[in-house]
């Protein structure tokens, strides 16, 4: 990968690549998770351990068999035992569901998940009896011409009986590598006498890993595919799909529109009948019904109210709150504020650690100056409140019931309910002042400004 991220750590659509593995063994009813770490162990440790796994960690490198039995010795024992891959997120509770089923079925000791590909470089060869029974699995380097050109490979999943761990331990590492092969289980297994059974998969792409960028971008694209069509089948309609980009933990409801370019990340929730305008990111936002989010707004750990409207080019940080109705119009930031129903900002406006009540008018301009130089204060503003264009509150500030806030004034002593306050110098007029200043460029004005010079002359005359 190039990179100071472990590779397991690297996400495909909003997951870390070894999260889908943990997830999909949930899935399956797991009662026991055991992750084993090597490089980068500490960071894969602590992006892991709010899931609730356990790791073993593989001090040396010595093989996927070592890797293997130094998490199987943690194990509990008494169950079957899956083993997946940390970078093989395509890998569906589905296919495992039905290969768990035909394991059990046919009371086989041994599964394993195979594929077939034109080209099988660089994997393990499944090697099939005249029978169509498994014999061994063959790794690429250890393979023969012959062998390497067979195209069914082992995907390197594999289900087992309680027996794995205890077999595990007589692993050995005569090959050219010098390493123990988890493959060697299939050997141990058949010597035991017991039956080996290759589940074999029509989509190759499931079990597919990354090993670099062009890799990762390769999955990240099915992956969205997969996750667009869960939701389109759900009742969302996608307008392009192709450049729309839905991570695995957002929900969206019936009758949601989503347009070009959307981003939605982290634990968004979208309500029914929502329409998310394009090149819009909403990153872990809660959206109720009948929401309009107009092109080019950012949500951000926020709240919007059912048959609200935002944007476009609104900004909602996190602790923003917007109740029914609410309407946020263009180039307006909200961060830690709540407004209740009804309130409407229409454009131009900075609202920071404030709460404003329901059916107040929030006039261009304004700012809840928020922040002394070290401290933020907050503003309450009642409800039926107007507050005029281009108006300061300076924080920190209540401002009662249905009062009034004049246009351009600084706000810096509490507003009663029902009062007017205005804040703002007393206008002058100088009469005939323009003729003075524009007078002064003389013929360059005519140059720069033939408008100016033409009104001027003609007063002149």
């Amino acid at each position: 990968m190039r990179s100071a991220l472990p590779k397991m750590l690297h996400p495909v659509a909003g997951r870390p690549m070894v999260a889908w593995s943990v997830k999909v063994a949930r899935e399956l009813g797991a009662r026991d998770v055991v992750v084993v770490t090597g490089h980068g162990a500490d960071q894969v440790e602590a992006a892991l351990r709010p899931l609730g796994v356990r790791f073993a960690r593989q001090a040396q490198q010595l093989g996927t068999g070592h890797a293997f039995l130094t998490a199987a010795r943690l194990l509990q024992g008494g169950a079957d035992v899956l083993l997946l891959y940390g970078d093989s997120p395509m890998l569906s509770s589905d296919t495992l569901r039905a290969m768990l089923a035909e394991h059990r079925e046919d009371e086989h000791a041994l599964t394993v998940l195979t594929s077939t590909l034109p080209d099988a470089t660089g994997y393990g060869r499944i090697i099939r009896g005249d029978g169509g029974e498994v014999l061994r699995i063959v790794e690429q380097k250890d393979a023969t011409p012959d062998e390497r050109v067979v195209q069914e490979f082992n995907s390197g999943v594999y289900l087992m009986d309680e027996q794995a761990r205890t077999l595990a331990e007589q692993i050995g590492n005569d090959n050219e590598a010098g390493e123990y092969y988890i493959t060697d289980l299939l050997r141990l297994y058949r010597e035991s006498g017991h039956s080996v059974l290759a589940y074999h998969i029509p989509d190759p792409s499931e079990v597919m890993g990354a090993n670099d960028r062009v890799q990762l971008a390769e999955l990240e694209r099915l992956m969205q595919r997969r996750i667009q069509e869960r939701h389109m089948r759900a009742g969302v309609t996608l307008q392009s799909p192709g450049t729309t980009r839905i991570e695995d933990t957002v929900e969206i409801g019936p009758d949601c529109t989503v347009e070009p370019g959307v981003v939605l990340r982290g634990q968004t929730r979208i309500g029914a009948g929502v329409q998310v305008g394009a090149h819009s990111v909403l990153d872990s936002a809660l959206v109720h019904d009948r929401v309009l989010i107009r092109p080019h707004t950012l949500l951000e750990g926020c709240e919007v109210g059912e048959a609200s409207e935002v944007g476009p080019f609104a900004r909602l940080r996190p602790g923003a709150a917007l109740g029914t109705g609410v309407h946020v119009g263009n180039f307006v930031e909200i961060k830690n504020a709540q407004l209740h129903a009804g309130v409407k900002a229409g454009h131009l406006a900075y609202l920071g650690d404030v709460s404003i009540g329901e059916q107040t008018n929030i006039g261009a301009g304004t700012i809840v100056a928020n922040f002394d130089g070290l401290d933020k204060h907050r503003t309450q503003i009642g409800a039926g409140v107007f507050v005029g264009s281009n108006s300061t509150l300076v924080a920190p500030r209540v401002v009662g019931d249905a009062a009034f806030i004049a246009a351009g004034s600084t706000i810096h002593e509490d507003v009663p309910e029902g009062a007017m306050a205005v804040a703002r110098g007393r206008q002058r007029t100088l009469e005939g002042w323009s003729r003075r200043y524009w007078g002064r460029f003389g013929e360059r004005l005519g140059a720069k400004l033939p408008w100016l010079a033409g009104w001027l002359t003609a007063g002149r005359s």
